[in-house]
């Protein structure tokens, strides 16, 4: 484990309050108004990369992730869910779970990428995703 720097935006704050979490991970909003349902699964300790964990905490991460796109698939009825793990901006292990529609502002091609037409306003229960979500994984 990598001491944590003290500008680490992952390590310094607990914002937004987890959706979910346990004491190794938390799953949280991204935040994004064209992206509901958006979520990030963030590792508590400071590590950048998914070799810096030992096998079991690697099976726990990706079991949590996998948890996360089983939840938005039953909620919210995606057309796909992209998953991406970079950490170029921000060297602290993390997953972008996204789930994407035929009609969301850049499908088919990646959020980052240059937008091809507004959002479509989209609801997302918080409530209801969260108990899918302990279903899956527990409180």
């Amino acid at each position: 484990m990598t001491p944590a720097p003290a500008d680490c935006p992952l390590c310094a704050t607990q914002d937004p309050p987890p959706i979910w979490r346990d004491a190794r991970l938390r799953v949280v909003s991204a935040g994004d108004p064209d992206y509901p349902g958006y979520l990030r699964v963030i590792w508590q300790a400071h590590v950048a990369e998914m070799s810096d964990l030992v096998a079991a905490e690697r099976e726990h991460l990706l079991l949590v992730v996998l948890a996360v796109e089983r939840a938005l698939r039953a909620t919210l009825h995606p057309a796909k869910i992209n998953l991406a793990s970079l950490g170029n901006q921000v060297p602290h292990l993390h997953w972008h779970v996204i789930p994407r529609f035929a009609d969301d502002p850049h499908f088919p091609d990646p959020v980052w990428a240059a937008r091809r037409r507004g959002a479509t306003p989209r609801p997302f229960d918080v409530a209801q995703f969260s108990a899918r979500l302990t279903e899956l994984l527990g409180p």
